[in-house]
C-alpha cells in the first residue's frame, strides 16, 4: 500500500516501522530534549484565521517561559502523544507589546475575552481534585489576561489536510461571543472532553480585572488584519 493510501492519525503516510520505533526509543533514552522539558503549561482554546475569521480551530498550547515577559508555545491539534504539530504562538507582556511598531502590533491578538469567557482553559491532571486545580488555573489566568499573542498555523487540519500544505496562516483570537457562531455548543463539546465548564470558569474569573487592550491588536475584527 502506498503512502498516499495509508493514513495514520489523519496524516498521510505509512505507520512507523520497527526500525523507526527502535530509533525513537534509543533517542528518548540517550538525549536530553532540554527545550521541551521547559514546557510548563498546557492551554486549550480556539484560534481564528486572520484571512477568514469564519474559520476557527481548536488549539492545544504547550508553553514555556523564556523570561518573565516572553513565552513560546507549540500548538498541537490534540493532547494525544501522536498529535500533529500545527503551529506556534509567541506571547509577550503588554510592556513589550507597546515597544513594537504599529504594523507589527497588528499581527498580535489579546487574550482578555478568552480568559474572561472561560474559553481558555488549562486542562488538569488526572486524579487531582477539580477545585484544587482550578485555583491554580485561575491564578495562571491572572497573568495570561494581559499578554499578547502572535500565532501562525502551518497545518490546516480543520479543512482536512493530510499534510501541512501551503504557506503559514496568521491566526487571531475571539474578542466577543457573537464572533463565534454556536459558541456555547463549540466550547461545551470541548469542555465535555476535558471535564470542564466554561460557565463555571467564567464565574470564577469574574474578579480578574480586564486590562485595556491596545487599539492595534485584534485587527481581524477591525477590518484591516494583515
Amino acid at each position: 500500500m502506498s503512502a498516499t493510501e495509508n493514513i495514520t492519525n489523519e496524516a498521510q503516510g505509512n505507520p512507523l516501522s520497527t526500525k523507526s520505533q527502535l530509533l525513537e526509543t534509543g533517542a528518548a533514552a540517550g538525549q536530553d530534549f532540554g527545550p521541551v522539558k521547559q514546557i510548563c503549561a498546557h492551554l486549550n482554546a480556539f484560534h481564528v484565521y486572520a484571512s477568514d475569521p469564519k474559520r476557527c480551530v481548536e488549539a492545544n498550547h504547550y508553553c514555556s517561559h523564556l523570561n518573565e515577559d516572553v513565552r513560546q508555545c507549540l500548538i498541537y491539534d490534540s493532547p494525544a502523544s501522536n498529535a500533529r504539530l500545527i503551529g506556534v504562538e509567541y506571547m509577550i507582556s503588554a510592556t513589550l507589546y507597546k515597544t513594537l511598531d504599529a504594523e507589527e502590533r497588528k499581527l498580535w491578538h489579546s487574550h482578555v475575552f478568552e480568559v474572561k469567557s472561560g474559553m481558555l482553559i488549562m486542562p488538569g491532571p488526572n486524579g487531582l481534585p477539580t477545585g484544587i486545580w482550578e485555583e491554580a488555573e485561575t491564578k495562571e489566568m491572572e497573568d495570561v489576561v494581559g499578554i499578547y499573542g502572535k500565532t501562525y498555523h502551518f497545518w490546516q487540519v480543520d479543512r482536512g489536510d493530510k499534510l501541512p500544505l501551503g504557506g503559514p496562516e496568521l491566526m487571531m483570537s475571539f474578542t466577543k461571543e457573537d464572533q463565534c457562531p454556536g459558541f456555547s455548543e463549540l466550547i461545551g463539546e470541548r469542555d465535555s472532553r476535558y471535564g470542564a465548564s466554561f460557565l463555571q470558569k467564567r464565574e470564577k474569573r469574574a474578579y480578574i480585572k480586564e486590562p485595556e487592550i491596545h487599539e492595534d491588536a485584534d485587527r481581524v475584527w477591525k477590518g484591516n488584519a494583515q
